[in-house]
């Protein structure tokens, strides 16, 4: 007589692949190599009527951001309302700001997007620190070292 099979649940089941999930393409960028944060950082500013607002292209002088944002407030309470405004409108977009630091003490707040860094400051502090000037250096060459020259040995003297 045969012995009576195992029963189907008892077998091990054949794994089976699930689809990878699907990932966001990585359209952090718009066509032309330029953040999409970065029209939604200037229509913010714009919207909360910052004052003198720059913007400094500092690729290949900075890894940590590809474009810094400089705007100048009215006041700490304007600044803080300005920096709301930026993540609010960078969260709707789809832009998480990867922090916000300085709100608490009022004279400079900085918001730090992907690939846009936003200074929103009080004209004095603006004053101080000078970034501007600091990144908006005009670029140069890579200068490279001389390469030192070979020093001759002395010739050998006969006695």
């Amino acid at each position: 007589m045969k012995t009576p099979s195992k029963s189907v649940a008892a077998q091990p089941r054949a794994k089976t692949r699930r689809p990878a999930p699907k990932r966001a393409a990585p359209a952090a960028r718009k066509p032309n190599n330029e953040p999409r944060a970065l029209p939604i950082v200037v229509a913010a500013l714009s919207d909360m009527k910052a004052v003198d607002v720059r913007v400094i292209d500092v690729r290949g002088l900075s890894d940590v951001a590809d474009y810094m944002v400089v705007a100048s407030g009215t006041s700490d309470r304007h600044l803080r309302s300005v920096a709301d405004r930026v993540v609010q409108m960078a969260k709707a977009a789809g832009q998480r700001p990867l922090g916000v630091e300085g709100e608490q003490q009022g004279e400079w707040v900085l918001v730090d997007l992907p690939d846009v860094m936003v200074h929103i400051m009080l004209p004095r502090t603006r004053e101080l620190y000078q970034l501007e000037q600091l990144w908006d250096a005009p670029r140069k060459e890579p200068v490279t070292a001389p390469r030192p020259a070979k020093r001759r040995r002395p010739a050998a003297t006969l006695s």
